[in-house]
């Protein structure tokens, strides 16, 4: 027992040891701080950033390809094998030094709409990427969520176990009396203090899972992690006021997981779009110029330099397209299929989890309504308990039981107030919200 107590002062000291700064913080703003400060959601803001910049280098695909270059050479002799391979060739001096700088642009007219495809699918992307950054908040915001309940359930779990410490203590020196007066045996004071030492254990353990809710927490929104948040909430459950097919109808229409498979339909669509192109020509406008020394293009040739620019529409058609191509095309459309049956089967899942959260949230708050009856009944018990101990008509352990039973219904009733909230917030991050 002494070793308990011992434990009890260690953990308390350690607690309070370097406390950090007080912070009163409700639900909301603690997601206000998700959208800051949380480093998930910062790596996909700058995913989206990527995407965006990934979107505008494509758009500028449609400028004129411009190009510059410059080049110098030195040439051999010419040997001319004007009797054969076997005879000795004669040897034509030729001018050794060669240059040329060259300018050239090109402007695409027409490539079977490809460029357009691209960009329409970079505007996709784009679009994909900001709801999955959606997505991804709204899962942090749910984690929050659910560690900030857990804090609450932990605060509310040490004010209830201090509070029964106290009548505890309140009992134990009564029935220290009693044994000093004769009317009870030793082994009930044993029990008694091995029971409080228990409680004094107990919250050794709740403290400690305070401080790791509050570390967690203060990690997942950005603040200091010795800073003691203490959540400003009340606990009572916010009230859906839908049925199920109504929420169902909502999440088929803005679930982020049905919003992401359509995006991803619709990439495959545009892929496929895309590998149709290949089967068109190409048309475009270019111009070049160079400056080049010697002169050997046209003849007569000279050992001078000279300027020659041109300009026209070039027209090209990849005929080996027409071979390349045709699997890539099988391919594409296939995975249009296959994404249309990952979209249904999207849908399915969705209409599970609502159902699943809902049926939950249901569950949770008759819970709330049992725990409460509980609670009262437990009360009512103990009082009664207490009451025929102490007039020597009941047991010391069924005393004790009757505490641990209050205790563990309190317990049950403040869970349950937690977890309905925790429902709540589940269904609506399953309705994409």
């Amino acid at each position: 027992m002494c070793m308990l107590f011992i434990l009890s002062s260690l953990s308390t000291a350690f607690s309070q040891d370097n406390p950090g700064p007080e912070q009163k913080m409700t639900l909301e703003e603690a997601w206000d701080r998700v959208e800051k400060y949380n480093k998930s959601v910062k790596n996909w803001d700058l995913r989206v950033q990527i995407s965006h910049q990934q979107q505008e280098d494509t758009r500028r695909e449609r400028l004129p390809e411009i190009g510059v270059k410059s080049e110098y050479a030195r040439i051999s002799n010419l040997p001319m094998y004007e009797g054969g391979l076997l005879q000795a060739p004669t040897q034509y001096p030729v001018l050794h030094n060669f240059f040329q700088l060259k300018a050239d642009a090109y402007l695409n007219l027409y490539e079977g709409h490809r460029q357009r495809t691209k960009e329409q699918t970079e505007e996709v992307v784009h679009a994909l990427t900001e709801e999955q950054r959606r997505q991804a908040a709204a899962d942090v915001r749910l984690r929050v969520a659910a560690v900030y309940l857990d804090l609450s359930r932990s605060l509310v779990f040490e004010q209830l176990t201090l509070k029964n410490m106290e009548e505890a203590e309140k009992r134990l020196a009564e029935i220290r009396e009693l044994h000093r007066n004769g009317v009870v045996i030793r082994s009930d004071l044993l029990r008694a203090e091995l029971q409080l030492s228990r409680q004094k254990m107990t919250l050794v353990e709740i403290r400690n899972a305070v401080e790791l809710a509050r570390q967690k927490l203060n990690l997942m929104i950005g603040l200091p992690e010795a800073t003691r948040v203490v959540p400003a909430d009340s606990e009572a459950a916010p009230v859906l006021t839908g049925d199920y097919d109504a929420y169902v109808s909502e999440a088929m229409g803005q679930a982020f997981a049905l919003k992401i498979a359509g995006k991803q339909q619709e990439i495959s669509e545009l892929n496929l779009r895309q590998v149709q192109a290949g089967y068109k020509p190409r048309i475009g406008l270019f111009a070049d110029y160079e400056y080049a020394y010697p002169q050997i293009l046209f003849y007569p040739y000279a050992g001078a330099l000279y300027g020659l620019g041109k300009a026209g529409l070039r027209i090209s058609y990849p005929v080996s397209a027409l071979y390349h191509t045709k699997h890539k095309e099988q391919a594409a459309k296939l995975e249009i299929q296959r994404q249309q049956i990952q979209l249904s089967d999207r849908q399915d899942a969705v209409r599970q989890e609502v159902r699943e959260a809902y049926v939950h949230y249901r569950e949770a708050l008759e819970r709330v309504e049992v725990s409460q009856l509980s609670t009262r009944q437990a009360e009512e018990n103990y009082r009664i308990v207490r009451n025929t101990y102490f007039h020597q008509l009941a047991l010391l352990t069924d005393l004790l039981d009757a505490d641990s039973q209050l205790l563990q219904a309190r317990f049950d009733l403040a869970s349950a107030r937690l977890s309905t909230r925790l429902h709540y917030y589940q269904l609506l991050n399953t309705i994409g919200k």
